[in-house]
Protein backbone atom coordinates (compact mmCIF):
# COMPACT_ATOMS: atom_id res chain seq x y z
CA UNK A 1 0.00 0.00 0.00
CA UNK A 2 1.67 3.14 -1.19
CA UNK A 3 0.80 6.29 0.82
CA UNK A 4 1.25 9.99 -0.58
CA UNK A 5 1.12 12.93 1.10
CA UNK A 6 1.07 16.22 -0.94
CA UNK A 7 2.52 19.90 -0.80
CA UNK A 8 2.70 22.93 -2.64
CA UNK A 9 5.06 25.52 -3.26
CA UNK A 10 4.44 29.49 -4.56
CA UNK A 11 7.45 31.45 -5.68
CA UNK A 12 7.58 34.90 -6.57
CA UNK A 13 10.03 37.64 -7.81
CA UNK A 14 13.64 36.26 -8.63
CA UNK A 15 16.39 34.30 -6.40
CA UNK A 16 17.78 36.94 -4.14
CA UNK A 17 14.46 39.12 -3.73
CA UNK A 18 11.66 36.18 -4.24
CA UNK A 19 9.43 34.95 -1.49
CA UNK A 20 7.79 31.64 -1.57
CA UNK A 21 5.12 29.70 0.53
CA UNK A 22 4.94 26.52 1.29
CA UNK A 23 0.92 24.51 2.13
CA UNK A 24 0.15 21.12 2.51
CA UNK A 25 -2.53 20.13 -0.10
CA UNK A 26 -3.52 16.97 1.54
CA UNK A 27 -4.34 18.16 5.13
CA UNK A 28 -4.59 21.36 7.04
CA UNK A 29 -0.89 20.68 8.81
CA UNK A 30 0.54 24.32 7.38
CA UNK A 31 -0.48 26.95 5.12
CA UNK A 32 1.39 29.43 3.51
CA UNK A 33 4.65 29.16 5.16
CA UNK A 34 7.19 31.78 4.12
CA UNK A 35 10.65 31.01 2.72
CA UNK A 36 13.21 33.10 0.73
CA UNK A 37 16.82 32.81 -0.20
CA UNK A 38 18.20 35.02 2.72
CA UNK A 39 16.70 32.24 5.50
CA UNK A 40 17.45 29.78 3.29
CA UNK A 41 21.33 30.83 3.66
CA UNK A 42 21.24 33.28 6.17
CA UNK A 43 19.58 33.86 9.58
CA UNK A 44 16.01 31.99 9.65
CA UNK A 45 14.23 34.59 11.78
CA UNK A 46 10.16 33.93 11.49
CA UNK A 47 10.76 31.50 8.24
CA UNK A 48 11.23 28.43 7.31
CA UNK A 49 13.61 26.79 4.56
CA UNK A 50 13.40 23.81 2.72
CA UNK A 51 16.38 22.01 5.08
CA UNK A 52 14.09 23.02 8.01
CA UNK A 53 11.25 21.26 6.95
CA UNK A 54 13.62 18.20 6.08
CA UNK A 55 15.15 18.43 9.35
CA UNK A 56 11.65 18.02 10.53
CA UNK A 57 10.70 15.57 8.45
CA UNK A 58 13.44 13.04 8.96
CA UNK A 59 13.21 14.00 13.06
CA UNK A 60 9.48 12.84 13.36
CA UNK A 61 9.85 9.82 10.64
CA UNK A 62 12.85 8.77 13.34
CA UNK A 63 10.91 9.17 15.81
CA UNK A 64 7.60 7.18 15.00
CA UNK A 65 10.50 4.34 13.80
CA UNK A 66 12.03 3.99 17.23
CA UNK A 67 8.86 4.18 19.22
CA UNK A 68 7.85 1.42 17.18
CA UNK A 69 11.35 -0.76 17.92
CA UNK A 70 11.09 0.10 21.32
CA UNK A 71 6.98 -0.87 21.56
CA UNK A 72 8.06 -4.20 19.65
CA UNK A 73 10.69 -5.11 21.96
CA UNK A 74 7.96 -4.74 24.62
CA UNK A 75 9.83 -1.32 26.25
CA UNK A 76 7.17 1.39 24.45
CA UNK A 77 8.68 4.81 25.61
CA UNK A 78 7.26 7.25 27.86
CA UNK A 79 8.82 10.26 25.77
CA UNK A 80 11.03 10.68 22.75
CA UNK A 81 12.65 13.94 21.77
CA UNK A 82 14.42 13.46 18.72
CA UNK A 83 16.40 16.70 17.31
CA UNK A 84 17.78 16.79 13.72
CA UNK A 85 20.33 18.68 11.79
CA UNK A 86 20.69 18.93 8.16
CA UNK A 87 23.61 20.09 6.88
CA UNK A 88 23.50 21.88 3.17
CA UNK A 89 26.73 22.41 1.32
CA UNK A 90 28.20 23.51 -1.78
CA UNK A 91 30.32 20.90 -3.76
CA UNK A 92 32.19 22.62 -6.95
CA UNK A 93 31.29 19.97 -9.16
CA UNK A 94 27.61 19.31 -8.62
CA UNK A 95 26.01 22.64 -6.77
CA UNK A 96 24.49 22.19 -2.82
CA UNK A 97 23.70 19.02 -1.74
CA UNK A 98 22.26 17.95 1.90
CA UNK A 99 25.69 16.12 3.07
CA UNK A 100 24.52 15.41 6.60
CA UNK A 101 21.52 14.74 8.87
CA UNK A 102 22.65 14.29 12.81
CA UNK A 103 19.71 12.95 15.17
CA UNK A 104 20.12 13.47 19.05
CA UNK A 105 17.58 11.23 20.89
CA UNK A 106 17.00 12.07 24.35
CA UNK A 107 14.77 8.91 25.56
CA UNK A 108 12.49 8.39 28.53
CA UNK A 109 11.93 4.53 28.37
CA UNK A 110 11.99 2.30 31.76
CA UNK A 111 14.37 -0.86 32.04
CA UNK A 112 16.35 -0.14 29.04
CA UNK A 113 20.33 0.10 29.19
CA UNK A 114 22.04 2.44 27.07
CA UNK A 115 23.33 -0.44 24.81
CA UNK A 116 19.94 -1.57 24.30
CA UNK A 117 18.89 1.82 23.78
CA UNK A 118 21.43 1.53 20.82
CA UNK A 119 20.95 -1.07 19.36
CA UNK A 120 17.05 -0.11 19.43
CA UNK A 121 18.07 3.56 17.76
CA UNK A 122 20.15 1.69 15.14
CA UNK A 123 17.41 -0.56 14.05
CA UNK A 124 15.09 2.20 13.92
CA UNK A 125 18.12 4.27 11.58
CA UNK A 126 17.34 1.24 9.16
CA UNK A 127 13.54 1.14 9.21
CA UNK A 128 13.50 5.13 9.13
CA UNK A 129 12.46 5.73 5.27
CA UNK A 130 13.55 9.12 5.98
CA UNK A 131 17.20 7.89 6.32
CA UNK A 132 16.97 5.56 3.42
CA UNK A 133 16.48 8.27 1.29
CA UNK A 134 19.43 10.60 2.24
CA UNK A 135 21.44 7.79 2.33
CA UNK A 136 20.70 6.78 -1.24
CA UNK A 137 21.39 10.69 -1.91
CA UNK A 138 24.86 10.24 -0.54
CA UNK A 139 24.52 12.42 2.68
CA UNK A 140 25.64 10.81 6.07
CA UNK A 141 22.85 10.16 9.02
CA UNK A 142 24.36 10.25 12.14
CA UNK A 143 22.44 9.12 15.44
CA UNK A 144 23.46 10.64 19.24
CA UNK A 145 21.90 9.39 22.47
CA UNK A 146 21.42 12.41 25.12
CA UNK A 147 20.90 11.41 28.79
Amino acid sequence: MAIEREATATWEGNLARGVGRLSSASSVGFNGLAFSLPTRIGQPGDETSPEELLAAAHAGCYAMALASVLTNAEVPPGRLDVSCRVTLDEHSDEGFRITRSALVVEADVDGVSRDALRAAMDAADQACPYSALLRGAGASVETAIKR
